[in-house]
């Protein structure tokens, strides 16, 4: 058996030479090599295009994290920071991957600079301060702390890092002209139309003082919550004088990235979010291609659209063959997630698209942690329900147990299934009219009876606690 022991090379097909006569099947294996994460998760769903989407973003996941997270295993094996930060929830999702985000924010920290900079690539033999790196790829030392807490409920993570996050955030503030940030790498890898990095930068800029001002909160540290949500408070003002029409409701020049990132972030005054989004769903309607975004805007467009309870456009782009996209991908041959939307030359896996099974958890399937509540010890389940899709099936593992959310057409609606943990409780909300019926562990109850039963907006809302429970609901 060959079998290297300090080093690996990512492949998919392999030439075997120099056998006196060819080998039978099954003579030749490969070893796939991964972080040994347990499964956490699981989607899948009538669509089987939606499936190979999945099974794309898991491969190019565990073949990206051998170790700590890197951008792909055949060319360069760098643990860029990027990358991590924008596939991390689609590896709290699906796997047990704590542990190793812990060591490797402890790697982030080991490799700040004493002024707060980080490189773009972590480990590191000092390439990466000067160029690869900015506010969009640091942002990794912000939101991979942020939501290993959200996710799991463990405040060690946010005690440890808190000061290296701090610093941070102050480093980038000495880079900022009246909290505007110019540098920096931005909307990298775009199917055409590149977003200025100065919005994306200053952007993140906001959400890095934001998500300290929670971290600082959440830790007792009063004084650094209030310095630095009034920070964020004056970011936003100055991103959106600085790049906001407010006639034309666009960001910078009406890019899908700048909308979707203004929306995403949360930059957009609430009475301007429905003219917003409105523009954004035009421009994707008007582009003639399926998208026009990169790796950051593939993160925004979808989630903003789920945000605001409108994920119809952003199921649109993920549920085709047409190019670009992930369906491309796959009518393509593609096993794995590409480096490039128009280019089967560059790397063939690549995670830094890899979002996308995140958006699935938490548009298709419903399950959204709330931070206020961190760990899942209360979730959301807001499922979206797509004309073409007959069914979905999904859960996540959270720390207090097992989350099962299993939907599927019937004659005059949908049967929603789900269950909750012991110690746990969910908000369920339905785009939908009519609830005919709520069953409790096969009991059909009052739903009057349900804790915080409402309805607004075309919308019911319902709390449960621990158990099992199946919903059967009309649509208008």
């Amino acid at each position: 058996m060959l079998r290297p022991r300090f080093v690996y090379s990512g492949f998919q097909y392999v030439e075997v030479s120099g056998l006196r006569k060819a080998p039978a099947e099954g003579q030749v294996k490969a070893l796939a090599i991964t972080t040994s994460f347990d499964r956490a998760g699981s989607f899948t769903s009538s669509n089987d295009l939606l499936n190979r989407i999945q099974r794309n973003t898991l491969w190019s996941y565990m073949n990206n994290f051998v170790g700590y997270p890197t951008d792909c295993p055949q060319r360069e094996k760098n643990g860029w920071t990027g990358d991590a930060q924008l596939a991390h929830e689609t590896g709290l999702y699906n796997f047990r991957s704590q542990p190793g985000y812990i060591k490797w924010m402890r790697d982030l920290a080991d490799a700040q600079r004493p002024d707060g900079m980080l490189p773009g690539i972590v480990p590191t033999a000092g390439w990466g301060y000067h160029w690869g790196n900015g506010p969009a790829w640091d942002h990794a030392i912000m939101n991979i702390p942020w939501n290993l807490y959200v996710y799991s409920g463990d405040m060690a993570i946010l005690e440890n890092m808190y000061p290296y996050m701090k610093k941070y955030v102050d480093f980038l503030g000495t880079t900022a002209h009246d909290h505007i940030v110019s540098w920096g790498l931005g909307d990298w890898a775009p199917a055409r139309t590149r977003t200025p990095a100065v919005v994306t930068s200053t952007a993140y800029y906001f959400e890095d003082a934001r998500i300290l001002a929670e971290v600082a909160k959440t830790l007792g540290k009063t004084a650094d919550a209030e310095k630095y949500s009034g920070l964020a408070e004056r970011i936003r003002q100055a991103f959106n004088e600085q790049f906001f029409d407010g006639d034309k409701n666009i960001y910078a020049k009406g890019s899908q990235t700048a909308l979707a990132c203004a929306l995403y972030f949360g930059l957009t005054d609430p009475a301007d979010v429905p003219g917003v989004l409105s523009v954004l769903e035009k421009v994707i309607d008007t582009t003639r291609m399926n998208l026009d975004f990169g790796i950051l805007g593939a993160k925004y467009v979808l989630n903003a659209f789920t945000m605001y309870d409108h994920p119809a456009p952003a199921y649109k782009m993920v549920n085709t063959e047409d190019y670009p996209g992930w369906g491309y991908w796959v009518k393509k041959g593609a096993t794995t997630l590409w480096e490039q939307w128009n280019d089967d030359s560059g790397s063939l896996n690549h995670i830094m698209y890899g979002d996308v099974s995140a958006w699935m958890y938490k548009t298709l399937a419903g399950i959204r942690p709330d931070p206020e509540h961190p760990g899942f010890k209360h979730f959301f389940v807001q499922p979206y329900f797509p004309d073409d899709l007959q069914w979905v099936k999904a859960h996540h593992h959270s720390m207090y147990g097992n989350i099962r959310v299993h939907w599927k057409r019937t004659d005059n609606g949908v049967r929603l299934e789900i269950s909750v943990p012991v110690n746990t409780s969910a908000t369920v909300v339905f785009p939908v009219r009519g609830l005919e019926q709520v069953r409790e562990g096969g009991k059909v109850i009052d739903k009057r009876t349900l804790q915080g039963f409402s309805r607004k907006g075309g919308q019911i809302r319902i709390t449960i606690g621990s158990g099992e429970y199946a919903f059967d609901v009309s649509f208008e």
